[in-house]
Order: C-alpha cells, then sequence, then structure tokens
C-alpha cells in the first residue's frame, strides 16, 4: 500500500528476476554464493548506487537500471546513464566494464549486449538466465559478431531468387535487423530457401538453435520431410546427420537439439502450460473460431523454454500468423525473425518494419520460368444449375 512509482517498478522487477532464475539480495547481507546467478540491490560505484549489480559465478556481468511504469515508452534516452553504471567501477571490485545492461519498468524492459559490435538495445520479455550469461562470457564472439563469418554463398543449383533471398537476408543480419521479410511465389522454393540459410546459420554463424514454425500439422510434417532429404552443397551428408532435428508433438521440449519445427499452436499451449490435441494443429487456426478469444490470453514465462531458447525464429506462411494471438509467441522469443510468404498484405510488411529481402511474386516466377500460367475455366453442372437435396433417412455427419 502507499508504494511509490519507482518501488512498484522493483517489485515487478524482482518478480522477473525471480522466475529467470536469479537471487536477489540486499547490498547489506549479500551471498554470492548462494546460487549460480545473484543480483544485489543498491550496489554502490564510483557514478553512484546502480539499482541492481548482476552477479554469475561471484563476478559481476551486467546492470539493471530501474526505472517507472511510465517511463515505459521512453527508455532509450536513459541507455547513457545505464552505460555509465556498466562502465563504472563498482565498490570493492577491481572490475572492468559489464558487457549486459537492461532499462526496466518491470512491464517494458530492453537489453543491450555490449559485446556486440555495434551494440544496439532490443525490447525483451523478461530477463536472461545466469546459465545463458555464462555460456555467452565464455564465447569468443557474439552471435552478432558471428554473422561476419558466413562464408560466399555458392550459387551452384539454387535459382536466382534463391541466391537473392539468402545473400540479402544474411546482409540483413549483419546490419543487426530484426526482422526479415522473404516474399517467393508458391513453387518457387520457399522451404528449400530456408532450410539452406538455416544450414549456414548453424554452421557458420554457429547458431544454438532454429525454430521453424507453421500454423498447421500437415505444414509441419511437410517441412520436416524436406529438413530430411536436404543434401548441402559442401557435404556428402544428409542434414540430420549433421544436425539435431525435432518436430514437437507434446509439451516435452528437448535441448539437444539444433532445428524445432512446431506449430505456432502448440508452442502457444507450452508457453502457456496447458494440454493441446493433435486435432487442434489439423488447421489454420484463423479460419475457425476457437483460437480467437475476445481477449487473448498472455503467454507466460516458461523455465523449460526461456526466451532465449532460440536463435532465429523461421515463420512459414507468415501472412497469417503473426497477428492478434499469435504475436505474443514472437515477442517471447529474443531470437531474429524471418517470415516466409507467397503473399504478404499491409500488415506483413508493417510487421516486418518493411525490410523485405526478397520479392519474387507469381508473374516473375511465370516471366522466369519457374512456373506456369494458370487458366481459369468456369464449368457448369447440374447441381450449380439446380441444386441438390437430401434424400430422407441418408446420414450427415456434423462438425462443431
Amino acid at each position: 500500500m502507499n508504494q511509490t512509482p519507482e518501488q512498484i517498478a522493483r517489485d515487478h522487477i524482482d518478480e522477473l528476476l525471480t522466475a529467470s532464475g536469479w537471487v536477489i539480495q540486499d547490498k547489506k547481507t549479500f551471498n554470492l554464493s548462494a546460487a549460480l546467478g545473484v543480483a544485489i540491490r543498491e550496489w554502490q560505484t564510483d557514478v553512484g548506487p546502480a539499482d541492481y549489480v548482476l552477479f554469475v559465478d561471484k563476478k559481476p556481468v551486467g546492470i539493471i537500471e530501474a526505472k517507472r511504469e511510465e517511463d515505459g515508452v521512453k527508455l532509450t534516452i536513459h541507455e547513457e546513464q545505464s552505460s555509465d553504471y556498466a562502465k563504472a567501477k563498482l565498490k570493492h571490485i577491481n572490475n572492468g566494464p559489464l558487457p549486459f545492461v537492461y532499462e526496466s519498468t518491470g512491464l517494458v524492459t530492453r537489453f543491450t549486449d555490449y559485446r556486440d559490435p555495434k551494440p544496439r538495445s532490443r525490447s525483451v520479455f523478461t530477463f536472461h538466465r545466469p546459465e545463458t550469461f555464462q555460456k555467452w562470457v565464455k564465447e569468443e564472439k557474439t552471435l552478432r559478431a558471428r554473422f561476419a563469418d558466413i562464408t560466399e554463398l555458392a550459387t551452384d543449383g539454387l535459382r536466382d531468387c534463391q541466391v537473392e533471398a539468402i545473400t540479402n537476408l544474411e546482409q540483413s543480419f549483419r546490419e543487426n535487423r530484426p526482422k526479415a521479410l522473404i516474399q517467393m511465389a508458391t513453387g518457387s522454393g520457399k522451404t528449400f530457401t530456408a532450410i539452406t540459410f538455416i544450414y549456414r546459420l548453424l554452421k557458420f554463424a554457429k547458431a544454438k538453435r532454429v525454430l521453424f514454425l507453421v500454423d498447421t500439422k500437415n505444414l509441419g510434417e511437410q517441412a520436416e520431410q524436406e529438413f530430411r532429404k536436404f543434401l548441402p552443397q559442401d557435404d556428402n551428408r544428409l542434414f540430420p546427420e549433421l544436425y539435431g532435428l525435432t518436430r514437437l508433438s507434446s509439451s516435452f521440449v528437448p535441448d539437444d537439439s539444433q532445428v524445432y519445427i512446431s506449430t505456432i499452436q502448440r508452442l502457444y499451449s507450452i508457453l502457456k502450460g496447458t494440454p493441446l490435441d493433435e486435432k487442434d494443429e489439423e488447421e489454420n487456426p484463423n479460419e475457425g473460431n476457437k483460437w480467437q478469444p475476445k481477449e487473448p490470453l498472455p503467454v507466460v514465462y516458461n523455465e523449460k523454454i526461456p526466451m532465449e531458447f532460440f536463435d532465429f525464429v523461421v515463420i512459414d506462411e507468415c501472412h497469417r500468423s503473426i497477428y492478434n494471438l499469435w504475436k505474443q509467441v514472437l515477442d517471447y522469443f529474443d531470437a531474429f525473425q524471418i517470415g516466409l510468404t507467397a503473399t504478404p498484405d499491409n500488415r506483413t510488411f508493417g510487421y516486418f518494419n518493411q525490410n523485405l529481402v526478397c520479392d519474387y511474386g507469381y508473374q516473375k516466377a511465370v516471366e522466369d520460368g519457374v512456373l506456369v500460367p494458370y487458366n481459369v475455366f468456369e464449368i457448369v453442372t447440374k447441381v450449380t444449375q439446380q441444386g441438390a437435396k437430401i434424400e430422407l433417412g441418408e446420414y450427415v455427419s456434423s462438425r462443431e
């Protein structure tokens, strides 16, 4: 009762930190051996007290600058202040600059990794886990730095549109653009293109995990078949012999694969902690009413599949699976997003920040001989002209 906005924000931040595996302590009674990750309030620095200092393995790795809820719309203006704390000397510790920096109201949180070649803050669902920072500090390069290690694309066996899509996408990654859209006509090889750039991200950028997201079980099965028969140009082994491949069919998510295929319905149910019948994955959820509640139920943090679980999320048929209920699934993950579609609309362009890295529509595919043009024939039948009637006693199935 009667808490100040600052105190309310810190209560929210404490809840997020605890859920993400951090132990929170006060500076007067701290114990760095209490857990792998310890967050200490009000640790003194040579530029003043930092709201939270994050320790992993008893070593300082980051800071959190706490702000009131009303500052959520302008968190970026506080980045310089946060950076000053990260560069400051901590009392009693001989530390260098701390790489991991947050600004947070407890409801809105931004994160910057100052190890990146060109550090840039990004919005995140919550705080990264201590185990994640423990792994990251041991890396020679960050993921964004490793984009420079991706070799030039060998174009043998690839269509011009596929070369364009992959080359431009990889350049988009180097520019640290969080979302990219690939428009390719149906039949021009979208899935093959996606598997090719996923393979390159795993091999050259050392991506940890990639999610291939679909909206029907059938599309997931088709994608799995394509992955299983994919043979890279620079290796004589099939994709599953090189990297772990898992199609999610239950709430269990193994952590030892590199590529995961899932329906967005399945992932939503996992993050919500609710069961899902496989029948609910059989049709595009946007075509029915079952998945359209008046107020979408929010996803919640799941320590078994934390926000940093995937480095990349590839969204198949993204023109119908990035809005309303489903958008929050995508917002949950701290990952690059790549949309695949043959028919984007203005909302699709808007969601992907107008970053269209490949524009290969139906007409262009026909001109290139990749597709053949279609002809429309109008067929007249007795039923269409005269209608039909159901005979008494004939069984008609029903569907809710």
